[in-house]
């Protein structure tokens, strides 16, 4: 956010919400950072807006390598700044890994569109197996690597099995001077150029066993071969082949359950990233399309007379600030986590397949707003519509978090310890428990904190106070019309309950960080009509599943509600300050 977090707004309900909420180019100042993050940030806003929109979507349409910005990012230095852990030996100087700057770039480069978000995030990747490995070598050989301009590549899935770890075809062969590589990998961003691709193997042994391996390869080595860009696309998503190569033990980065946990614990650290690509991406496609609507005038009137048009437009907004104020206070529980407080996994799952499709239905609001002009070559928006839906589905679907997230239903909601109020973390530190997560195992032991203390404060909000009848709906089912065996053992009705519960934690959240914001009870309230439809449509998707029972079908049936009238006039003028306020440079 362009604000400290830790800054309060001292705003009453009805009054319009800040406009700090949201990114804007032409004012961005993110104070509460050291003055080089600052700078590096704002040269990453001035890099894009002097080559304009023009270029930008030039190069979007025709296919364009983004290799002018790598030769930026490498001049900065910025992905080694951002990327490199603090006490890395060759590490560039000021490198840290700060989940709030790393969160900040995310947004500025989805402000700008996924082929610049997606190579920032494919390095994210590649550099996780590295930074959690005991290998000095190779984690020196990296950091130098980054400091010189290069990026790196995750190299975990496979054309025919995706990232199913347990399926690699990757294999290495013993001999005498270490091991030879054969297979192939597909989705591999950064495949192309990358001096550091972290791939994902196994060692097959004499007893027909096997051992699995992360190691560290070059896509400059004659034994990688390039096979292909798989998207029509400005990014390289690559497939490659390693035909006998040379892997030394110098180049193992993990081994056994190590290298299934790095796996797993790298995309827990990637991941995050997505929901503020998205955030970025639809706050660009917002500007865009309130400027276009206000000026646009059909039947002698301006489009944002129109009612329809105005509850869209409000509806995005909420959507969108709330994904904000959800992923905000995710960074906090990121940068406070430890071995016994392992909340930001729950957390992380709901970012990832929550912020990220409010995002898609942002985005979609405003194309049938703007309708046909989301076609048009020369606009940001037409590159968001095109974008914007490959981030729910990168790094896990939306089902795969869904599973996950159920993983901690019980224990968030029925089994509530105390624990101390995380602090807003947005101080110039080193988040190094990221690449010491442990084990990808004991879920059941993550406890949360009391999740109903925050929504009982803030009952006086109409809408929150709805949710709150719908909530209670829920925990029936859930404590008096259980789940069977049979239904838990069926994905396809447990991803519904597990949307229903996903709605619980992300109003939580929200309400966390409106609190510390000081957010209008008019905004909130608005943000919570979409969380209550939202969960009134699940809870008629949990009703028509074949496997409901009739128990079950009343408790759905009771948890419909319409929305509380609410005024939203300050929204709407939140909505239209936003007119003409920013359009990227030509």
């Amino acid at each position: 956010m362009d604000k400290p977090s830790n800054v309060t707004n001292e705003t009453k309900a009805g009054t319009v919400p800040s406009p700090d909420l949201l990114l804007h180019p032409h004012s961005y100042d993110p104070a509460h950072f050291d003055a080089e993050t600052r700078e590096l940030l704002a040269a990453t806003i001035d890099w894009f807006e002097s080559r304009g929109l023009g270029k930008l979507t030039e190069d979007f349409h025709d296919h364009v390598f983004y290799q002018e910005f790598l030769d930026f990012v490498a001049e900065k230095q910025l992905f080694a700044k951002f990327l490199t852990p603090a006490d890395q030996e060759g590490a560039a100087p000021g490198a840290r890994w700060d989940t709030a700057r790393v969160a900040a770039l995310s947004e500025i480069l989805g402000f700008y569109g996924l082929n610049y978000w997606y190579p920032w995030q494919v390095t994210a990747l590649g550099l996780g197996p590295v930074w959690q490995s005991s290998n000095a070598s190779a984690r020196q050989i990296t950091a130098e690597s980054l400091a010189s301009g290069e990026v790196a590549a995750f190299g975990l899935s496979d054309k025919d099995h995706g990232a199913d770890v347990y399926s690699t075809d990757m294999r290495l062969t013993a001999t005498d001077d270490g091991y030879r590589a054969n297979g192939g990998k597909y989705y591999i961003g950064n495949g192309n150029c990358a001096r550091t691709v972290s791939v994902f193997g196994r060692i097959d042994q004499a007893d027909g066993g096997h051992e699995y391996v992360f190691f560290r390869a070059d896509s400059s080595h004659p034994a990688f071969e390039l096979i292909k860009n798989i998207v029509p696309s400005q990014m390289y998503v690559a497939a490659f082949q390693l035909n006998d190569y040379p892997v030394r033990e110098e180049d193992i980065l993990h081994r056994g359950d190590d290298a299934f946990s790095a796996a797993m614990n790298t995309v827990n650290v990637g991941k995050f990233n997505l929901c503020f690509g998205g955030i970025g991406m639809a706050t660009h496609a917002f500007y865009e399309a309130i400027t276009h609507a206000s000026n646009r005038v059909l039947y002698g009137a301006a489009v944002t007379t129109m009612p329809h048009v105005r509850a869209a437009f409000i509806e995005a907004y909420a959507r969108l600030i709330g994904g904000r104020l959800f992923s905000d206070r995710a960074i906090d529980y990121f940068r406070e986590a430890n071995a016994d407080d392992r909340r930001y996994l729950l957390y992380n799952a709901v970012t990832k397949m929550k912020v990220t499709t409010e995002s898609e239905k942002v985005i979609g609001l405003l194309g049938d707003i703007v309708a046909a002009k989301s076609f048009e070559k020369d606009n940001f928006i037409t590159i968001a519509a095109n974008d914007v839906r490959g981030l729910p589905k990168l790094e896990g679907t939306v089902a795969v978090n869904l599973a996950l997230i159920n993983k901690f239903m019980a224990a968030y909601l029925f089994q509530p310890v105390d624990l101390p109020e995380v602090p807003t973390r947005r101080d110039a530190a080193n988040d190094g428990f990221l690449f010491k997560q442990g084990p990808a195992r004991g879920l059941s032991k993550v406890r949360f904190h009391d999740w109903n203390s925050e929504f009982e404060a803030a009952s006086r909000i109409p809408n929150v106070a709805v949710f709150r009848e719908q909530i209670t709906e829920f925990l029936a089912l859930l404590t008096e019309a259980t789940p069977s065996a049979e239904q838990i053992k069926d994905m396809n009705f447990m991803l519904e309950v597990g949307q229903l519960f996903t709605q619980i934690v992300y109003g939580h959240l929200i309400l966390e960080q409106a609190r510390i914001e000081g957010i209008d009870d008019a905004l909130i309230d608005q943000i919570f009509t979409t969380i209550v439809r939202d969960f009134s449509s699940y809870a008629v998707a949990l009703y028509s599943k074949p496997l409901a029972t009739d128990e079950q079908q009343k408790r759905m049936i009771a948890a419909i509600r319409r929305p509380a009238d609410s005024d939203d006039s300050s929204t709407w003028d939140a909505v239209a300050s936003m007119s003409g306020s920013y359009t990227m440079n030509p």
